[in-house]
This record gives C-alpha cells, sequence and structure tokens, in this order.
C-alpha cells in the first residue's frame, strides 16, 4: 500500500465519488446528446426517471399509474420495488458501470404483472355494447332482462346490432316494445361505433367475443362476457348475479386481462381492372380497401389466430414464412397457425401447440399436419413481423381466415404481414388473470384431468417398511 492510504480513506473516496442527483440528471443528459436525436435512449411517456413521481395518467376505460422507468439513474443503487401498475415493473436495462440497452420507440408493450391488472374509469360510463348469440332463443330472455337493468335502473345508452332486434322473438314481444324503442342500433361494415361504446357486454360463447373484438380496429373498451354458450374459455361471467356483478364493474371494482392482438395486413395484386369490394375495415375503422403501389391492402385485427391452409385443393400447402426479413422455413402440409396467447387454447392447442397464458407477450407459429416429422410449433417474440407467401415452386392457391372469417383466396404476389397489435383487448375477469385461466382450463378442456392415485394404507406401509428392514 502506498503511503498515507488506509481502510477509511478508501470508504470516503468512494463515499465522495457517489454522483449527486444533478449530477446524475447531467449524465443523463449527455448520454442523449452522444447518442444524438435519432438513437436517443426513448422513454415510455407514461414512465418518469424520478422514483417520487406519483401522478396518474388517465386514458379511456382505465387508469395508468406509473412503472418503473426503462431508464434507471445511472449509478443509482436503489431497487426497483414491484409497483401496482398496468405496464407491471420494466426490467432494469442497464448492465455494470457503462452498459444499457438502447430503447426502441417502437416498443409495442410493457412486461405486464398480472396480478396488477384494475379497472378504472375516468368518468361513469354512460354508454354499453350488448353482444347476443344470433339465433339463439335460450338467450332472449336472459337478453331482455339485462337490457331493461341497464336502461331503467343504471339510465345508460344501449347499442346492439340491428339485426338482434329483427328476431321475430323481440319484434313481437309488446312488454319489450317502449324499451325496444330506446336502442341505439348499427350496422357491421356500415356504421362506426368505436368512438361512442363505453364497455361490452358479452351474451353467448367464445364467438361473441371474437365478434365484438372485430367490431373495434383500434382501441377496444373494456368487456365483461357472460357463459351462455357452448365452451366459455373466453367467457368468465355466469349470468345467475349479473347485476351484482355489473355493479362491480361499472363501479371500477374489477380485474382485467390484457388480451393482445394480431395486426394482420394482407396485400393482394390486383386481378382485374376493378378491384374486388371486401367486407373488411381499415385501421380506422372504416369500410373500404387502402392501395400500395396499385395492389389492394386490407388491414385487420385478429384476437384468436391466422389461420393458412390449403382450401378445397388436394395437394399439400406450400408457403414460405419470414421473421423480420429472414426466410425461417417453408411449410409443407395441410397449413400453418399464427396465433396470439388467447388463441393458444383454440385451433393452435387441437393442432399439438402448447397452451399460453394472456399475459405472455408471444406469437405462437403452429404447423397443421405437417409433412415432416421434425417441424414442431415455435414460439416467437411479440412484436416481430411475420411474413407469409405463396412459395414459387406451390401447385395450388392457399386460404387465409382471420378468427373464423373473412376467409380469402391468397394466390402468388399476394403477401400476410403479421405482428403484435398495439391495441389490446381488455378482458374483465370474475377473479384475476391466473386463477380465472386456470379456472377455465379445467372446466372447459379438463386439463390434467385424471382418476386420483389410491393412497396407502397405514398397515400396509407398516408391512412394507418390516420387509425392507
Amino acid at each position: 500500500m502506498g503511503p498515507g492510504f488506509s481502510p477509511g480513506s478508501r470508504t470516503q473516496k468512494r463515499a465522495s465519488s457517489q454522483p449527486s442527483p444533478v449530477e446524475m440528471e447531467q449524465a443523463k443528459v449527455n448520454m442523449s446528446k452522444e447518442l444524438g436525436p435519432d438513437t436517443a435512449a426513448y422513454c415510455c411517456p407514461e414512465c418518469r426517471g424520478d422514483e417520487s413521481w406519483s401522478c396518474k395518467h388517465l386514458v379511456r376505460g382505465r387508469a395508468k399509474s406509473r412503472s418503473l422507468s426503462a431508464s434507471p439513474a445511472l449509478g443509482s443503487t436503489k431497487e426497483f420495488r414491484r409497483t401496482r401498475s398496468l405496464h407491471g415493473p420494466c426490467p432494469v436495462t442497464t448492465f455494470g458501470p457503462k452498459a444499457c440497452v438502447l430503447q426502441n420507440p417502437q416498443t409495442i408493450m410493457h412486461i405486464q404483472d398480472p396480478a396488477s391488472q384494475r379497472l378504472t374509469w375516468n368518468k361513469s360510463p354512460k354508454s354499453v355494447l350488448v353482444i347476443k348469440k344470433i339465433r339463439d332463443a335460450s338467450l332472449l330472455q336472459p337478453f331482455k332482462e339485462l337490457c331493461m337493468y341497464l336502461m331503467e335502473e343504471n339510465g345508460m345508452i344501449v347499442y346492439v346490432e340491428k339485426k338482434v332486434l329483427e328476431d321475430p322473438a323481440i319484434a313481437c314481444d309488446d312488454n319489450f316494445g317502449p324499451v325496444k324503442k330506446r336502442f341505439c342500433t348499427f350496422r357491421e361494415d356500415y356504421d362506426d361505433i368505436s368512438n361512442q361504446i363505453d364497455f361490452i357486454i358479452c351474451l353467448g360463447g367464445d364467438g361473441t367475443l371474437l365478434y365484438a373484438s372485430s367490431l373495434f380496429q383500434g382501441s377496444v373498451p373494456p368487456v365483461m362476457a357472460f357463459h351462455l354458450g357452448s365452451l366459455g374459455f373466453l367467457t368468465p361471467f355466469t349470468f345467475k348475479s349479473f347485476q351484482s356483478q355489473l355493479t362491480q364493474v361499472i363501479e371500477g371494482n374489477a380485474a382485467v386481462v390484457l388480451r393482445s392482438r394480431l395486426k394482420v395486413r394482407v396485400v393482394k395484386e390486383p386481378r382485374s381492372k376493378k378491384m374486388a369490394e371486401h367486407n373488411g375495415l381499415s385501421e380506422n375503422g372504416l369500410p373500404g380497401p387502402s392501395l400500395e403501389g396499385g395492389k389492394q391492402a386490407l388491414q385487420y385485427q385478429v384476437l384468436n389466430e391466422v389461420v393458412i391452409d390449403r382450401g378445397p385443393s388436394s395437394y399439400l400447402s406450400n408457403v414460405d414464412v419470414y421473421l423480420d426479413g429472414h426466410l425461417i422455413t417453408t411449410v409443407q402440409g395441410d397449413g400453418v397457425i399464427v396465433s396470439t396467447p388467447t388463441g393458444s387454447t383454440a385451433y393452435a392447442a387441437a393442432a399439438g401447440a402448447s397452451m399460453i397464458h394472456p399475459n405472455v407477450p408471444a406469437i405462437m407459429i403452429t404447423p397443421i399436419c405437417p409433412h415432416s416429422l421434425s417441424f414442431r410449433p415455435i414460439v416467437v417474440p411479440a412484436g416481430v413481423e411475420l411474413k407469409i407467401t405463396l412459395s414459387p415452386e406451390a401447385r395450388n392457391t392457399a386460404w387465409v381466415s382471420l378468427d373464423g372469417r373473412k376467409r380469402q383466396e391468397i394466390r402468388h404476389g399476394d403477401s400476410i404481414t403479421i405482428t403484435t397489435s398495439c391495441y389490446p383487448l381488455p378482458s374483465i375477469c370474475v377473479h384475476d388473470p391466473v386463477s380465472d385461466w386456470f379456472e377455465s382450463l379445467a372446466q372447459c378442456l379438463h386439463w390434467n384431468v385424471r382418476k386420483k392415485q389410491a393412497h396407502f394404507e397405514e398397515e400396509e406401509e407398516a408391512a412394507e417398511d418390516g420387509e425392507e428392514g
């Protein structure tokens, strides 16, 4: 050791080298200058570097409280605690004294904390969209009870699809006549109601939730789904106690799970002078295709899955799959499924994929009856861009369907681009995201249900121990 050195002086030196808050803030400013305006570290507008910041930022349908900053203060040794935030805890992205991750301003989503996702309202909800399963007589009475309760007890504006009120059982009901006149009606693909709905109530099976998702190509209001259908994996509520459950939701006392959706863009080569009319919705929710270099471009928001199959052809499908511009494989078989975690328990599960909780940010690629023993389902990160095209050597065309709807043919020169949407579907929970999901696995899919193994009697155990001795 050199002259004048002591353990105490080392401690003093370390303490004096600890940067002050002003120095840390200046260091962050300098770092941004060095990186330049185009590569400066990006922070979520809802996040702040100051740990003491506590103001809440409200958005439509829920409140966003701050999450931990994605860029912690340089030199800070303070432990980050688990926050009660819709974003959940952001991971620490500094490694050692000088390394960090350059944040991407195109970030799709933060890591979510399932236990902390709660629904709240900026203002009391006044308008509700009621989705009812069509051609189901058993739903008529629950539908009438619900609508009368919403209008008369809560004074709410109720929107329904026009064809729901055209049901003879509703049109001919004199007792329901005065209530029916107070409905606001709309027609799918013609009327845009995306900015008029505060929350959604579904009566029926899982198909009603998928239909509700298709009506909103942008931000989706919170969805409360009642199980009155055949499966009910996505519809956790029972109708027996709907009044008390509705009261809790309207008061903002409910858990919510954010179900990610897929943004799907189908680009087609023009086949004739007049573009074929389609029934899809553009990104702003209004009907009508857009054009890309003379090609027809259709955009959709998909909750469950995108299915590309061989259609009526007897030949194998032959499509190329690109991930962020790189060819990863060619699918030869009956087709391929690209699904969200919500869709992992639907068609993908039947095709052999793993079941993934809706809070996991991921996209699943699952082959359908592949003509290869080694082609296994894979999971890729949410936010990557997948592109699927017909292979040059394909003998036949392919067909694509989105959540079982909008089925259309894919020919040479056409392409399907898929990525994670920034507009998730907020599904209201009965208990919480974890409990509801595992309860659905047990009740709907009978996951890991088997006869229990019988236990040993005490006398048998003692006899076995004696034999071993």
